[in-house]
């Protein structure tokens, strides 16, 4: 994060509610927050794991926290595939 947008976000957090402009903030019916559920963090395991060359490339040249799109992109499989094993 640069020093600009670091700066940016202590002044966005600094300002008191009332200075908020939430005009452009669409409208969330209360039922929308009935539904929601906290997302408590996966616990992630330590694993050595041979994979491609190539698909390990892939993922780094996307940059930093590579790990975790690897993670993102296995767990999508496992969401999917739950869904049709039901």
């Amino acid at each position: 994060m640069s020093a600009e947008q670091k700066a940016r976000l202590d002044a966005v957090a600094s300002m008191p509610d009332e200075q908020i402009d939430y005009s452009d903030a669409p409208y969330l019916p209360d039922a929308v927050w009935m539904k929601a559920a906290e997302q408590l963090p996966h616990t992630k395991k330590q694993i050595t794991l041979r994979i491609d060359a190539e698909v390990l490339e892939f993922f780094k040249h996307t940059g930093k926290r590579y790990q975790s799109r690897m993670n993102a992109v296995l767990r999508s499989y496992v969401e999917a595939h739950k869904a049709h094993a039901k």
